[in-house]
């Protein structure tokens, strides 16, 4: 059924790529669009770590949220690290509503 879809970016550190992956898959299913990271640096992606990647990839991540209408937080154990800290924190100065996966 065409309609429109709520845009929703994903934010956590990439060592929860299976989490990653279902909440990717529970979040399309309930009717959104889903925009999630390219890359798993803590997972076994090692280009991430070739000079100047991750911070191309940490500037993408945040256009990826420019273009949401919330971001979806996968704090696995209760756990966000800095970089998710800081797209949190991005999230909430640009408007975007912040969901997280467990209370925190």
């Amino acid at each position: 059924m065409p309609g429109k879809y709520p845009v929703i970016t994903l934010c956590s550190s990439t060592r929860f790529k299976e989490q990653f992956l279902e909440a990717q898959k529970r979040l399309t299913l309930a009717g959104n669009i889903v925009i999630s990271v390219g890359l798993f640096g803590h997972s076994g992606d090692d280009e991430v770590w070739t000079e100047g990647t991750k911070e191309m990839l940490d500037d993408m991540h945040k256009r990826k949220i420019d273009m949401a209408d919330s971001i979806f937080v996968i704090n696995v154990g209760g756990y966000i690290g800095q970089s998710t800290r800081s797209e949190i924190e991005y999230a909430l100065a640009h408007g975007k509503t912040v969901e997280y996966l467990e209370k925190p």
